[in-house]
C-alpha cells in the first residue's frame, strides 16, 4: 500500500510537468540545511533557556533518528520497487536508511519547538511553524524519497523528544549537580550509540554482484549526530560552569554578531570541514569530530565573541 500510495503521487508529480518538484526539494533542504543553525542563533541572541531547548531536542532526536535508522536498516522505495524514480537530485541527496526519516525529523524538532515556543506568544507563528512540518513530510513522499510510515514515525519520535525534553528543562532547572550527573550520562550513551551501530550486523543484499546498500556509508549521518550532541554536552557543561554567557540585550553588534557566526557555522559545514578533518580522518570519524567542532565552537567560542565585542 506504501509503494501504491508513492505512484499514485509520482503519477500526479508527472501529469503536472515536475511543477511543484522544486517547491518541495527546496523546503526538504531548507529543514535540514538552514533549520539546525536555528538553535544557535536563538542561544545566542533571542532567549538563552529556549536556544538550550532547541539544542537539546535537536541533538537527541539526530542520535535517537539515527540509532533507529540503522536497526531497522529500512531501504528506500526506489530500492523496494523498481517503478519508484525519485524526483530532481533526491535521489543522490537522500542519506541513510530509510526508516525514519531525518528530514521530518529535523523539521519537526525544529518548527515543533518553535511552535511550542510561540504558541502563547504569536500564535500566527506558531500555525506556520505546524504547516511547514506537514508540507515537510508531505515532501518526502511527493518526492519519492520515503514511505508514508518513514515520515510518521520520524514526527512522531520528535513529538515525544520535544515533551521529554521540555519537561525535564522545567524539572532540572536550577539543580546543577543532576544536570552534570546527565551530562555524563549523556557522553556515556553516545560511546554505546558508537559501539552498537560498529558491532552489529547489517543487511548485506546483492543483485548482480552488487551490493544493495553500503552500511557503511549508511552510519555516516549517525556519527555526525554523535559528533554534534558530544559538543553540545562538553559546551554546555564549559558553558554552565566556566563562560556563563548572558545575552547582551539591546547592543547595537548583536544582530551582525549573530548573522556572521551562523555563517561559520554554515561554512564550516558545508566546506571548509570537508576539506580539512574529513578528508584527514575519513567519512566516519572525520565527520564526527567536525560536527563536534562546529558546535563547540557555537556553545564555547562565539558566545565569548558577541560578549567582548557587544561591549564595545
Amino acid at each position: 500500500m506504501d509503494i501504491q500510495y508513492l505512484l499514485w503521487l509520482q503519477e500526479l508529480r508527472n501529469a503536472t510537468g515536475g511543477v511543484f518538484d522544486e517547491l518541495f526539494n527546496a523546503l526538504s533542504k531548507f529543514a535540514v540545511d538552514i533549520m539546525p543553525f536555528l538553535p544557535f542563533v536563538i542561544f545566542w541572541s533571542v532567549d538563552k533557556k529556549w536556544g538550550y531547548r532547541y539544542i537539546t531536542t535537536w541533538g537527541i532526536g539526530e542520535v535517537v533518528n539515527g540509532i533507529v535508522k540503522l536497526t531497522v536498516c529500512a531501504y528506500r522505495p526506489w530500492i523496494r520497487s523498481s517503478a519508484i524514480e525519485p524526483a530532481g537530485d533526491s535521489k543522490v541527496a537522500a542519506t541513510g536508511y530509510s526508516f525514519p526519516s531525518g528530514h521530518t525529523m529535523v523539521a519537526t524538532v525544529t518548527y515543533g519547538t518553535t511552535a511550542v515556543w510561540q504558541w502563547c506568544r504569536k500564535r500566527w507563528i506558531a500555525v506556520v511553524c505546524c504547516v511547514l512540518i506537514l508540507l515537510t513530510g508531505f515532501s518526502r513522499n511527493f518526492l519519492g524519497v520515503h514511505t508514508p510510515q518513514d515520515v510518521l514515525v520520524g514526527f512522531g519520535e520528535s513529538v515525544i523528544i520535544i515533551l521529554i525534553v521540555g519537561a525535564a528543562q522545567k524539572r532540572l532547572e536550577g539543580k546543577e549537580k543532576v544536570i552534570d550527573i546527565l551530562t555524563f550520562i549523556g557522553l556515556a550513551a553516545v560511546i554505546l550509540t558508537l559501539a552498537y551501530i560498529m558491532l552489529k550486523p547489517y543487511p548485506m543484499d546483492y543483485v548482480d554482484g552488487k551490493l544493495l546498500v553500503d552500511p557503511q556509508k549508511m552510519m555516516n549521518d549517525t556519527f555526525k549526530a554523535c559528533g554534534a550532541f558530544t559538543g553540545f554536552l562538553i559546551g554546555s557543561y564549559i558553558d554552565r560552569h566556566y563562560l556563563r554567557y548572558e545575552i547582551p540585550q539591546g547592543a547595537a553588534a548583536l544582530p551582525i554578531l549573530t548573522c556572521i557566526g551562523a555563517a561559520l557555522m554554515f561554512a564550516w559545514v558545508e566546506f571548509f570541514a570537508p576539506a580539512t578533518i574529513v578528508a584527514a580522518f575519513g567519512g566516519h570519524w572525520g565527520n564526527m569530530i567536525a560536527r563536534g567542532i562546529m558546535v563547540l565552537f557555537a556553545m564555547c567560542v562565539w558566545p565569548v565573541v558577541i560578549k567582548k565585542y557587544s561591549a564595545q
